[in-house]
């Protein structure tokens, strides 16, 4: 009888995330000066500065710093938008910005806040990514992913399954857009105060454009 051999853990393709950082980085600088924290290309060198080093950590097997280097990325680009977006609703009443400018910053906001929420969701998920890449399948964590609950009859379909990148930034989509997690449903506490955090923000710049077409009527 032919023994079957065990799947070896799949590495995670660090790439789509690494491009969203930079998609991120872009969208600030589409904003108006005076929207930002600081010249709007500073997000390019800060997130340079910080992936070579993260880069260098992971090839060396210090997994530790590798983690700490992206959250920190995760949570400057973070700070960046939400300082950006409260800006912006405060010069709402004194009308500071064009109806174009303004258009333009709530997209940028809005994209940006997918992104965002995506690489959070994909760095923490079931104790975060270094750990869920040594499983050699993907049956816990902190979203429960409609291919973690197939009934046995299609285990093969999903066998060795884990959510990449793209899992997570259609599921920060879903939450920007309807306000919730639809097919997948949030099960740590921590995932759902992120959810909640995602929400208000999408609602703010949906806010910014409901204001804006008021005026225009």
């Amino acid at each position: 009888m032919q023994n079957q051999s065990t799947p070896k853990p799949r590495s995670d393709s660090r790439w789509p995330a690494v491009a969203a950082l930079f998609a991120s980085a872009g969208l600030y600088y589409a904003l108006p000066e005076r929207l930002t924290a600081g010249p709007r290309w500073e997000l390019f060198p800060i997130i340079g500065v910080l992936l070579i080093p993260a880069t260098l950590a992971k090839r060396a097997g210090r997994t530790k710093l590798n983690s700490t280097l992206g959250l920190i990325l995760s949570g400057v680009i973070t700070l960046a938008m939400i300082s950006s977006l409260g800006v912006l609703i405060a010069g709402l009443p004194q009308k500071r910005e064009s109806p174009r400018e303004l258009l333009q910053a709530a997209l940028a906001l809005w994209l940006s806040n997918v992104l965002v929420f995506a690489s959070w969701y994909w760095r923490l998920d079931a104790g975060g990514l270094h750990l869920r890449e040594k499983r050699t399948s993907h049956t816990e964590g902190d979203f429960l992913f409609p291919q973690m609950v197939l009934p046995q009859s299609m285990s093969g379909m999903v066998q060795g399954w884990k959510p990449g990148f793209v899992d997570y930034l259609f599921l920060a989509f879903n939450t920007s857009t309807a306000f919730s997690p639809t097919d997948v449903p949030v099960l740590s506490r921590w995932a759902k105060v992120l959810m909640m955090t995602q929400s208000v923000i999408s609602l703010g710049t949906v806010v910014i454009l409901a204001a804006r077409a008021v005026n225009i009527l």
